[in-house]
């Protein structure tokens, strides 16, 4: 019960909600640390998914890159890229781009893998049925297979969304922003760690609560609008 009222003390304390390292600029700062790396990851991930999903070529060695990827240790990735940031920027290298870097490694794999998945599980004979309807395979991969697989893509987006919020703190060991600053520079320790462990789990809720899945019916109309020649209102 002392951890709890501790805890909630820390939180409560106005002397934390204010100034540079108060909880509210911490909280701002993660946030942004872990949306610009779930938008690098989403950038390099999904464009190779939906290609080797497409066109089902190199997919073994795309999906074991992507697993290879997952079995780094961010905290391992972070050592290793600290000194080449640090040489290349001295203040955010030092800081923001080893999280950064390493977040971004351990975000690719499920969205990668799981954009593959939901383009290689839609079924070939409604994808042979758009062919012969004359659509290109551009129009194929954006009016069939995209809102098919959506469902699947999402969910592997939000995995990697939750992971990251998680994970983020350990930029405490490059002395990072965000709550691993706060670990770093408040005091005393053991009750910075729980209240920011605490405050770090309500957005990794949070990010998985907002991400939610789009729903298989509605994946399906939309697929399905695309393949009717005879569109319904509904459908526009």
């Amino acid at each position: 019960m002392n951890i709890v009222n501790q805890t909630i003390a820390w939180l409560t304390d106005a002397a934390h909600w204010t100034g540079p390292s108060g909880i509210p600029t911490r909280l701002v700062e993660h946030v942004a640390i872990s949306a610009v790396s779930l938008l690098i990851a989403l950038a390099i991930a999904l464009p190779i998914g939906l290609y080797i999903g497409h066109t089902r070529r190199h997919t073994a060695f795309a999906v074991n890159s992507a697993n290879l990827w997952r079995a780094l240790p961010s905290l391992a990735v972070i050592a290793i890229v600290l000194p080449i940031t640090a040489r290349i920027d001295p203040n955010a290298g030092f800081k923001v781009y080893p999280t950064v870097v390493a977040m971004v490694v351990l975000a690719v794999p499920p969205i990668l893998v799981n954009a593959y998945s939901g383009l290689s599980g839609v079924d070939r004979d409604i994808l042979e049925a758009g062919r012969g309807q004359g659509m290109s395979e551009r129009k194929i991969l954006t009016g069939v297979e995209l809102p098919l697989a959506l469902p699947v893509i999402a969910t592997g987006t939000r995995s990697a969304a939750i992971q990251v919020v998680a994970t983020a703190t350990l930029g405490e060991s490059s002395a990072s922003a965000g709550w691993a600053a706060t670990w770093s520079t408040a005091s005393p320790r053991t009750t910075r760690v729980r209240s920011s462990a605490a405050s770090c789990s309500c957005q990794a809720l949070c990010s998985s609560r907002s991400s939610r899945s789009p729903s298989r019916s509605a994946s399906s109309r939309r697929a399905g609008c695309a393949l009717r020649r005879d569109r319904p209102p509904d459908c526009n």
